[in-house]
């Protein structure tokens, strides 16, 4: 069962909206049963439930522990608009993996068009509770790739042909990995960015690119 964010109230804690019907319908909570519950002042509570239905789960906190999932080094992904399922898994395994926030952006060779930041936002919060984060990794959506290279901290474009390792990247702290689409970045694209890096000689997914160079990045700042 994953952890879920709640309303500490001194010595209790508060479930409501869209956690509590998961909480008491899908999970079939009931009271006495207890739960893990993410305090974003750095703390996991062990809550024993008292009160559940789908407007409102409620508990008293039984025992907590120091809890610092969080990485210092605030890496963002940058991920060129792929089509539903592979964006939807970049969202989902990234966030469980400790990316600081996502950009999405329309590169030239992109197939997915969609933009569907409500539902993308709660894929990242269903993914944070998961994986026991504190905070939930913002989404938002950049007009063009030149757009995001100009705001973004950092920025690093996965390419494989590039001739120094990520992993060998170690400076700045924190940094923004940009991922293109699986057609790859266009000519144009890759004469703009200015630091590129390489995650090795196999031809990844963007999906899995996203995620094995986000694990690199953190790997190497201790994270």
């Amino acid at each position: 069962m994953p952890a879920f964010f709640a309303r500490r109230e001194r010595g209790r804690a508060v479930i409501e909206g869209p956690d509590a019907q998961h909480l008491a319908r899908s999970l079939r909570a009931r009271p006495g049963e207890e739960i893990e519950v993410l305090d974003p002042d750095g703390f996991l509570l062990t809550v024993r439930l008292e009160e559940v239905s789908p407007e409102r789960v409620e508990g008293v906190v039984v025992a907590e522990r120091a809890h610092r999932p969080e990485p210092a080094a605030r890496v963002t992904i940058a991920i060129a608009n792929l089509p539903a399922a592979a964006l939807e898994l970049v969202l989902s395994r990234c966030t469980e993996a400790g990316a600081h926030a996502f950009v999405v952006f329309p590169a030239d060779r992109s197939v997915g068009r969609g933009r569907k930041l409500e539902r993308w936002s709660t894929i990242c919060r269903e993914s944070a509770m998961l994986a026991g984060r504190l905070r939930v990794p913002e989404v938002s959506v950049a007009s063009s790739f030149e757009a995001a290279l100009a705001v973004e901290e950092n920025p690093v474009l996965l390419v494989r042909e590039a001739p120094r390792r990520l992993a060998d990247l170690r400076e700045p702290e924190h940094l923004t990995l940009f991922v293109g689409p699986e057609g790859g970045w266009s000519d144009r694209e890759l004469e703009i960015a200015e630091t590129t890096a390489t995650l090795g000689a196999r031809n990844l997914r963007a999906e899995t690119a996203a995620l094995v160079g986000l694990a690199i990045a953190l790997s190497v700042r201790g994270g």
